[in-house]
């Protein structure tokens, strides 16, 4: 799907509040009410929208350690990344996970209430984990940006 400008225009708005009507999003563009809906709903069917949720902030939910974790795999065979991708998947402390080049294997975003739920992770979940050769983790002291809108 081509982006026109006021296509990017209008995903730049959602990514920054996807509260907006339909009548505050035509009134940013230029464009009547209907038109900003179509456009929208647009978007949405083509999948360059995946989805809406809300940003809560951890501190204030008693998730006050953020950290990253390298992962260096043993194994590198299919049914190994396939078994430590179920792992990840099951567990709601990793809020992003991704595949990567380089030393590590996988990178890993993990919030925890304190630092011994921390270790519990990585020392009862982690490093049991067959195909798991080591772990290195980094705890996160201060995020200066917060994740923020695509580039559009």
């Amino acid at each position: 799907m081509t982006l026109d400008q006021i296509d990017s225009a209008l995903l730049r708005l959602l990514q920054v509040d996807a509260n907006q009507t339909a009548e505050q999003l035509g009134a940013k563009l230029g464009l009547s009410p209907s038109q900003a809906g179509r456009r929208r709903q647009r978007l949405e069917a083509a999948g360059l929208i995946s989805g809406y949720g809300a940003r809560v902030d951890p501190d204030a939910v008693g998730l006050g350690v953020q950290a990253m974790i390298q992962v260096h795999m043993a194994a590198h065979a299919p049914d190994a990344a396939q078994s430590f991708a179920a792992l990840v998947a099951r567990r709601d402390e990793i809020v992003g996970a991704w595949v990567m080049t380089g030393d590590a294997d996988y990178l890993l975003r993990i919030y925890c209430h304190d630092l011994p739920a921390l270790n519990r992770l990585v020392q009862e979940v982690l490093l049991p984990h067959s195909s798991v050769a080591r772990v290195q983790s980094q705890i996160v002291m201060a995020q200066l940006k917060a994740d923020g809108p695509l580039p559009l």
